[in-house]
């Protein structure tokens, strides 16, 4: 594999679409799931959508943290990019973080 491909596919933020996607299909996955686990105790389905919701945002980000980690880091480095990017086309000078 070329160098300049790896050196892509290394980046945090290099499949950030992908990532956010999946991580929001598996929260919403996991609140469905405990939807229909509230639903077979007989449970009315609005009352529980609305526990799932707020059970399942937080069991979430317990479940999915790695998924979390890679959608945080790869927004932070958009957002770090952007901002190289904003400082560059007013004539800043760059940091040397």
């Amino acid at each position: 594999m070329p160098s300049n491909v790896q050196a892509v596919q290394d980046k945090p933020g290099a499949h950030l679409w992908r990532d956010i996607a999946l991580y929001t299909l598996v929260r919403i996955a996991l609140v469905g799931a405990v939807t229909a686990i509230l639903v077979l105790f007989d449970l009315p389905l609005l009352v529980s959508v609305a526990i799932a919701v707020v059970v399942g945002f937080p069991l979430g980000l317990l479940l999915f943290r790695r998924l979390n980690d890679r959608v945080t880091a790869g927004l932070a480095d958009r957002y770090a990019e952007r901002d190289r990017l904003r400082a560059e086309l007013r004539g800043d000078e760059p940091d040397e973080d």
